[in-house]
């Protein structure tokens, strides 16, 4: 007995040493997740996985070659000049990432979001990425830095014309780390990007990472965690595939991580009204803590339905006394709303619900995520007012079979609301990613972690594409009204509803393979009303313009895969 349980032993430790690749699908190779999301539905590669923990691992859900080589067409580490196999019985992997430039530019505003490192910028900004992946046994290092340099020129911003307009919206800057610029002058930051060391037996990862995460089953907005702002320094413990048991599929993954702050003016922050500043100067040490945890469940009986759950919490560092602090299952903390609980509320969290179903047969998927900003309600008040501080998503894509083979017509659409709708809620100022203690709000060196456009956003968009393989050419339209809560908690004295800041973005996108050169842009012609909430008076007139703008951003970004 003892010799067969050692043989079993040591038959999974070679399973491990010679498995190909630990490798992730990082977020900036440009249009790979898109096109893999999309094989899914075609049938074309396992419909277990949800898409509901991002980065994906190719190799272990799809069975791909490598994790870049998602048509098995790509590389040949036997042929390779650069990739290859080394050590001992071949243990060991070595392989070049990809190659990566994209480039960003806005004509007149800022505009753009999920797009990691790079930074709410007016003018041109360029990120560019490489590095290697090394793999031996069940040990695994991912080195891809990323180089950020912007021109960061001066555009117009909040204006000070309404002077009392800008004491309510700092209500809002004293609660969030979000400026307006990042500085006066041209940026530049290094980072390590996506970026990973792990040890990885089997159908689990543990390890320390970089790289951006994604959370949920959403294609434009998640609600706790995308890849909006630069990827923060983490831990992390994860499945790699969906794990099948007698019941079904599991995924999951815990995290703890660090987040760091910024140190920019905000908008006439030195400005003083009725005797009274505006600003108020958060902590010298912005650091903070980030726990969370994510659970995907797939039932054997409902083949392409996944239900999830998941849940974050954060705080500063300096007020970590407890070891539930260090981990928060399910946040814990129910009680009363109107019991007071100091040590509750120095944490900021999250928590959320979602599925999504996809049909191969169908090539359709439909998506949900129903997210509560503060966990300690208990369910009895939850079933009575489960409007109270949430935020949900809902999204379809559908893909439409056309005479030629293997060409489609896709169609998706998505809508975010992270805007409250109850009163009490806005005049407390429960608004999504702002927090009355931690007052750097949710965020990540100064961009929100979660939904790109920013506190109390609601968003609809739609997108139409011909697609063929990888490649596809297509249309898309957003409708983006921001911070919902501060347009009411600043209208509702003077009841002037005129001034909806909102922006109308109508776009065109392409991607495009030429062997192993991928290739993808876009161009976006951004219609904005009221802008920062602005709205000429005068008293002689009641329907009088607001300060509308124009804005076009374009898009363009390469990424090359090493044979």
């Amino acid at each position: 007995m003892k010799n067969l349980i050692s043989l079993k032993i040591f038959l999974v430790l070679v399973f491990f040493a010679f498995e190909i690749t630990a490798q992730t699908l990082p977020f900036n190779t440009l249009g790979m997740e898109d096109y893999l999301r999309r094989k899914q539905l075609l049938g074309e590669v396992n419909s277990n996985s949800s898409f509901s923990i991002r980065p994906l691992y190719p190799v272990q859900a799809f069975d791909t070659y490598t994790g870049l080589d998602l048509d098995n067409d790509l590389q040949d580490m036997d042929v390779s000049e650069f990739n290859m196999k080394f050590g001992k019985r071949d243990r060991g992997t070595f392989m070049l990432m990809p190659f990566t430039m994209i480039n960003q530019y806005n004509s007149d505003l800022t505009f753009g979001i999920n797009n990691g490192a790079m930074i709410p910028n007016n003018g041109l900004q360029t990120l560019l990425s490489a590095g290697v992946f090394v793999k031996y046994g069940m040990l695994s290092l991912q080195f891809q830095p990323e180089v950020l340099v912007a021109q960061n020129k001066n555009f117009v911003g909040f204006p000070i014309e309404h002077q009392s307009t800008i004491l309510y919206y700092y209500e809002y800057l004293n609660r969030i780390d979000m400026p307006e610029r990042f500085g006066t002058g041209r940026y530049f930051n290094f980072l390590p990007g996506q970026s990973s060391i792990r040890i990885n037996p089997g159908d689990y990862s543990f390890g320390l990472s970089t790289e951006n995460l994604w959370w949920g089953p959403a294609k434009r907005s998640s609600l706790l965690l995308s890849n909006n702002a630069p990827g923060f320094l983490h831990f992390t413990a994860n499945t790699r595939k969906p794990i099948e048991t007698s019941f079904g599929f599991f995924e999951g993954q815990f995290i703890a991580g660090h987040l760091n702050s910024t140190n920019y003016d905000l908008p006439h922050q030195d400005y003083i009204f009725q005797n009274n500043n505006v600003f108020i100067p958060k902590r010298e040490n912005g650091d903070r803590y980030l726990s969370g945890l994510i659970l995907t469940y797939q039932p054997k009986w409902i083949p392409g339905l996944s239900l999830g759950y998941a849940s974050t919490s954060h705080m500063y560092r300096a007020d970590m006394n407890q070891f539930k602090d260090l981990l928060p299952i399910f946040n814990g903390e129910k009680r009363m709303s109107s019991i007071e609980n100091p040590q509750r509320d120095q944490r900021q969290q999250f928590s959320s619900g979602f599925f999504r179903w996809m049909s191969a047969e169908g090539h359709f998927e439909f998506y949900g995520e129903y997210g509560t900003n503060g966990n300690s309600r208990r369910l009895k008040e939850f079933i009575v007012t489960p409007e109270r501080n949430r935020a949900f998503t809902f999204g379809f894509s559908n893909l439409f079979s056309l005479k030629k083979e293997d060409q489609y017509i896709q169609l998706s659409a998505e809508m975010t609301q992270t805007g409250q709708t109850i009163r009490e809620s806005i005049q407390n100022m429960d608004t999504w990613y702002i927090h009355d203690h931690i007052r750097h709000g949710y965020t990540h060196q100064g961009q929100v972690l979660g939904m790109g456009y920013g506190p109390a956003a609601n968003v609809n968009w739609l997108e139409v594409a011909w697609v063929k393989k990888y490649n596809r050419i297509g249309f898309q339209f957003e409708r983006i009204v921001y911070n919902n809560d501060f347009y009411y908690f600043r209208m509702e004295g003077s009841k002037d509803w005129r001034n909806k800041y909102m922006d109308l973005v109508p776009g065109l996108f392409a991607d495009w393979r030429v062997k192993n050169l991928f290739i993808s842009g876009s161009v976006q012609y951004i219609n904005t009303f009221n802008y920062k909430w602005y709205l000429v008076n005068d008293p002689d007139y009641y329907f009088v313009p607001g300060d509308d703008r124009k804005n076009v951003m374009a898009k363009i970004g390469v990424s090359y895969i090493i044979k």
